[in-house]
């Protein structure tokens, strides 16, 4: 019987994603590289430290990693307290509320900082739902490797049979089946370039997941 949903933030609770695109194409502009949309592609669902990683790589960047990633975070942050039209994705806060009402455990498992994280659960008042929060910034690998989904689920003391992830990008989905955890893979009107292939379940709204037929998946 299923018990526990481990949720992904960006794309699934909140889409702060054009913020971080912004944000990074600010960047990309001072560094003055050209990062295409094939590229960028295959950054979501990426740690920012991976994604700099990959860059750095590429580019043949001499900065810092730690020095990057500190200067697109002051520049999503300015983005993040100036858009007063970022929300909650339509249907997750029902969603989570029922979920905890019917003491499912819920946890978080993002590729985001924790800085990031406190940020959004902080701005929509979402601590009291979530027993454990896990950011991407604390392994050395992002999705698609599974380690994320692995710690969650040792968190949260039950068998990986009694878990269900919720992810929207090709990385996470793939770090879901990796972890061999059943994946619900949500498929919205901002997923673009995503494979959703390998999910145990697709839906295009939250509204499609019930309570009571999510126990018995």
């Amino acid at each position: 019987m299923k018990n526990t949903v481990i949720f992904d933030m960006d794309g699934v609770i909140v889409d702060t994603e054009p913020l971080h695109k912004k944000a990074y194409y600010q960047h990309f502009k001072e560094l003055d590289i050209d990062v295409d949309a094939e590229l960028f592609s295959r950054f979501t669902g990426k740690s920012t430290r991976n994604v700099y990683q990959m860059i750095k790589e590429i580019f043949g960047i001499d900065t810092n990693v730690e020095e990057l990633i500190q200067r697109k975070r002051t520049l999503f942050y300015n983005l993040f307290d100036s858009d007063p039209a970022l929300k909650l994705l339509d249907g997750v806060e029902v969603l989570i509320k029922n979920l905890y009402s019917a003491n499912f455990q819920l946890i978080l498992a993002s590729s985001a900082a924790r800085s990031t994280i406190d940020r959004v659960f902080k701005r929509f008042n979402l601590f009291p739902f979530f027993s454990h929060l896990v950011s991407g910034e604390d392994f050395p690998e992002s999705k698609p490797n599974p380690a994320i989904f692995i710690e969650a689920q040792r968190l949260s003391g039950n068998d990986k049979s009694n878990c269900i992830v919720i992810e929207d990008s090709t990385n996470g989905i793939q770090a879901a089946n990796a972890a061999e955890i059943f994946c619900v893979g949500y498929k919205s009107e901002n997923s673009k370039n995503q494979n959703y292939k390998t999910a145990d379940l697709v839906i295009h709204h939250f509204d499609e997941l019930k309570v009571e037929e999510l126990e018995l998946i």
